[in-house]
């Protein structure tokens, strides 16, 4: 047989494949993501053709299910049994009216992402949990639904085993604890093991969050220049992520160098709530506030308003606590118009109900329509803020006994939509013990059909952790959130006070990094576009594929030079820019 022979962009391209790997490898990153095919510039993504994660959800109640995602995946031959004796594999079957399956075999170090479409009989709806147990633990929840009887709604979650096991059963059952007949259908357990998870996280954030770019270059007459100099530097970045701050930057030199060589948001960790502000009817103190704003200001730092009102009542002046009905009715307007006035255009975002899925202090006292009114004003008083919801125990498990499903926040957002609350954001508060970060991504798909922006608004890590673990489950969480593409912020609750901070610090109090510092330290380099020089090709062309964000651009030919800026936006055609010299 004859050997075909290389040709020279085979061998160039062969080379810079091998460039690639080795500088990839070395960075603990996986080559095939930034390669360019036959061209001279290694950075272009290529799509991801290994496993794909399936991001399908659907939030309405249906009266036939879907088909199952991934065709079933390891379920796919799986045989139902309603009589519930060994169940096992064997001829397709789809799983309907099983309320059990038995796994075989489940692996360590695997994220399973398991779905099944559920219905009920017996009740007109009920909180039905998956759960999961092995021969050594119990996994109380992997995931839940509001189900309704008479037609079919679709449970999503999924989990990670602490140890191997060779035989689970995966089964159901009313949170509420009543007796109810669950039927499911479709039913879909895949496996993805961390390299496959990683994968999928960076071809997301290739997709989502960067963007191809060609910068032309032409002298006068329109003649496109080869060999022109180029030089870009991204100036700043699309994406906010930040931290909460205390009052303890103020007038701390290192405190707030650390925080903006960093960041580009942040949020006040307690000074704008409604306890800090007025401690004592009309005493109303905005001095702290005033001079932390002044900070953000002067570092042009996006900030993140919380909260207006905090439905858990522990957190609630003790004067308010006391009022009557229509007393709190006027001072709750009043606390609105006067926040949102003062500071009118200068809060990106303001957490208007914050842990409402918890707490109901002011619904209780003014009726369910409460919070309706609350956002009404507050987006009367500022047009232009983003309004937010915010609770915990959303995204972080689904073991909350409380009304904090992934379900019962979407029926609260959509019960508020429908009102004509003027609400466009969704908080989740991201306070993780260990992650579920299969669960974690179910939930954003859920949240996600709701087509609004979603923020994790206060990330920290339990302190039950030792830090080199609070380390490792905080970049889990940073990189499953950066990676979906409705996540538009994210934010640290990890505030350096007087005492340390509320459950994880990055810092120590002579802001020497922590393992969590050393995290974000890492992931905020490697979110961002490194300063680029090359020369334009034989098209007067030069390309690159960046972080979306702002740039600034220079380029020379001969005596001639020019600079410029530009913006790259979320979009996936490529972005073109012209240079004139």
């Amino acid at each position: 047989m004859e050997r075909r022979r290389e040709g020279k962009g085979e061998r160039e391209t062969k080379e810079l494949l091998g460039q690639a790997r080795m500088k990839m490898e070395d960075e603990g990153r996986c080559f095939y993501l930034y390669i360019g095919f036959f061209t001279k510039s290694p950075y272009f993504a290529v799509p991801y053709d290994g496993l794909l994660y399936d991001s399908s959800a659907y939030t309405e109640c249906k009266s036939q299910p879907e088909g199952p995602l991934y065709n079933g995946g390891i379920l796919k031959d799986y045989v139902s049994n309603p009589n519930h004796t060994e169940i096992g594999f064997g001829s397709p079957g789809t799983g309907l009216n099983s309320s059990e399956f038995l796994l075989r075999n489940l692996t360590h170090h695997t994220k399973y992402c398991f779905s099944t479409w559920i219905k009920i009989n017996g009740a007109h709806s009920a909180r039905i949990k998956a759960s999961l147990s092995t021969e050594n633990k119990t996994y109380n929840c992997i995931g839940t639904v509001v189900a309704k009887s008479g037609c079919w709604s679709f449970l999503k979650g999924g989990f990670v085993l602490d140890s191997a096991s060779p035989r689970s059963v995966l089964f159901f059952k009313n949170a509420d604890g009543e007796k109810v007949n669950i039927l499911t259908a479709s039913a879909s357990l895949q496996p993805f093991t961390d390299q496959q998870w990683w994968k999928n996280q960076e071809h997301k954030i290739n997709r989502e969050r960067k963007r191809a770019v060609t910068i032309h270059v032409s002298d006068e007459n329109g003649n496109r220049l080869q060999g022109a100099s180029i030089w870009v530097k991204q100036s700043s970045k699309d994406f906010l992520f930040g931290s909460a701050i205390a009052n303890t930057i103020l007038g701390n030199l290192p405190y707030q160098n650390w925080f903006v060589r960093r960041f580009n948001a942040a949020v006040f960790e307690n000074e704008l709530k409604w306890y800090a502000t007025e401690p004592e009817r009309g005493n109303i103190n905005y001095t702290i506030a005033d001079q932390m704003f002044e900070f953000i200001r002067a570092n042009q730092i996006a900030v993140r308003g919380h909260n207006i009102f905090w439905e858990d009542p522990r957190y609630t002046p003790a004067w308010v606590r006391n009022l009557s009905s229509e007393e709190l009715r006027l001072a709750v307007e009043l606390r609105i118009q006067t926040l949102m006035n003062k500071y009118k255009r200068e809060f990106i975002h303001w957490d208007v109900s914050n842990e409402l899925l918890h707490f109901d202090f002011y619904e209780k006292q003014l009726g369910r329509n409460a919070t309706l009114h609350f956002f009404k004003i507050a987006h009367q008083s500022d047009p232009l803020a983003t309004l937010f919801i915010n609770d915990f125990n959303v995204v972080e498990t689904c073991e909350d006994d409380a009304n904090s499903t992934v379900d019962d926040y979407i029926s609260r957002l959509r019960e508020l939509q429908k009102a004509g609350a003027s609400m466009a954001g969704i908080g989740l508060e991201g306070h993780f013990k260990v992650p579920n970060i299969p669960l974690m991504r179910a939930v954003l798909d859920k949240l996600a059909t709701l087509g609004l922006p979603i923020w994790l608004t206060e990330i920290d890590i339990s302190n039950t952790m030792d830090k080199q673990t609070q380390a490792i489950y905080l970049e889990d969480v940073l990189r499953e959130g950066f990676s979906h593409p409705s996540v538009t912020g994210m934010m640290l609750w990890t505030a350096l006070g007087s005492n340390g901070c509320y459950e994880m610090c990055l810092t120590d109090n002579e802001f020497h990094n922590l393992p969590a510092g050393d995290v974000v330290d890492k992931l905020l380099q490697e979110w961002q576009t490194r300063e680029r020089e090359g020369h334009t090709d034989e098209h007067g062309s030069y390309s690159f594929y960046g972080f979306l964000g702002e740039y600034k651009a220079y380029a020379s030919y001969g005596d001639k030079s020019f600079s410029t800026t530009f913006s790259l936006s979320r979009g996936h055609e490529t972005k073109h820019f012209s240079i004139q010299l």
